[in-house]
């Protein structure tokens, strides 16, 4: 099966042309730079994705907290990391760069508060 894709590692912008085997690639063509060839090799057999939403708070100066993982997650995870969200509920005070939820699902992957949140 062939594949297009443009590559998003550096400002080159590549147009990629992937062959695959399923969810195994055999070779990627059109890349200018090694980067291309190990992002078509990860999106098409692990595709990772950062996940960055809000969580719920009270008694904070606003009602959602922007946060954001520490790491790429599995793509085929974000559904789960997306309900398991919406069951956190922030109650104190939170700097910039504070774990919100560490481990985030068993996946190595810590939840970081994007913005500091201070009491009513």
């Amino acid at each position: 099966m062939k594949r297009i894709m443009t590559c998003i590692e550096c400002p080159q912008g590549c147009r990629l042309e992937i062959e695959a085997d399923g969810a195994r690639v055999i070779s990627v063509s059109g890349n200018k730079c090694k980067r291309g060839a190990a992002y078509a090799r990860q999106e098409i057999e692990a595709p990772m994705r950062t996940l960055t939403t809000a969580v719920l708070t009270r008694g904070l100066e606003l009602k959602m907290l922007p946060v954001r993982s520490s790491k790429p997650i599995p793509k085929d995870k974000l559904f789960a990391a997306m309900a398991a969200v919406k069951l956190i509920v922030v109650t104190s005070p939170v700097h910039a760069g504070a774990v919100v939820a560490a481990d985030f699902l068993g996946l190595g992957v810590d939840l970081l508060a994007c913005r500091g949140l201070d009491k009513i």
